[in-house]
């Protein structure tokens, strides 16, 4: 096992002592690591990334046990993602005109096999499947694939577009029941971080699958990139 820094080891050592909190104080102690630092220590120069890790009383081994979705913030996530949009006829313009990178059919399709995966997200119309289809071995493993689920396969690709630019979120439950999800940054105040977290625990609750027996929400744990987790209230 690595050996802790000093940094490290007294940010668990004050995570340690926090116990359990409501959201908005949790969200508080986070911001509050790299300011609490003893001298000598200097803090992170990095603006985190802030994630929030949802332990689910499921049993993703179950198909109708996975919970998965997608969120657009109240507050964004801090950048603007890059989309390209397979499409054709008058949706091509209507895709470049709502922002995304690319959009095409064959052509684009052609490029992502030729080794180009510069872009975030990727959104089709049905209609464009057959081509998107055989791309499955190179977007999948991704993360990039488009799903009817997620919302990346529509017909209303403006919209779609606009949400995925402005940091729209997908999740999904790992192998072990737990969500683990981007809220902001760290550089955003404490009332963004604790609306968008909060948006997120909402939408979780309303994903719960009727499989699911006792507890559903068994444990949240907010962190950033560089510090340990802080615990809320479940």
């Amino acid at each position: 096992m690595a050996k802790l820094s000093k940094r490290q080891k007294f940010l668990q050592e004050q995570a340690a002592k926090l116990g359990v909190l409501d959201l908005p104080k949790a969200v508080a102690a986070l911001k509050k690591f790299e300011t609490s630092l003893p001298a000598g220590i200097k803090p992170s120069k990095l603006d985190q990334t802030i994630e929030v890790s949802i332990r689910l009383g499921v049993d993703p081994k179950h198909a109708d046990q996975i919970v998965r979705g997608s969120i657009v913030y109240p507050h964004g996530i801090g950048k603007s993602k890059r989309v390209v949009v397979f499409c054709q006829g008058p949706n091509v313009q209507v895709a470049l005109s709502a922002g995304a990178e690319h959009a095409g059919g064959k052509e684009l399709a052609d490029k992502i096999k030729e080794g180009w995966m510069d872009f975030d997200v990727a959104i089709a119309t049905p209609d464009m499947m057959g081509v998107v289809g055989p791309l499955g071995r190179v977007l999948g493993p991704r993360g990039l694939m488009p799903s009817p689920r997620a919302g990346t396969v529509t017909m209303d690709v403006a919209n779609a577009v606009r949400e995925y630019r402005a940091g729209k979120v997908e999740f999904r439950c790992d192998d072990a029941g737990i969500v683990h999800t981007i809220v902001g940054k760290m550089s955003f105040s404490e009332e963004q971080l604790t609306d968008n977290a909060n948006a997120l625990l909402k939408m979780i609750q309303t994903l719960k699958p009727t499989a699911s027996k006792g507890q559903y929400v068994r444990s949240v744990t907010i962190s950033g990139t560089q510090t340990p987790g802080v615990r809320i209230l479940a």
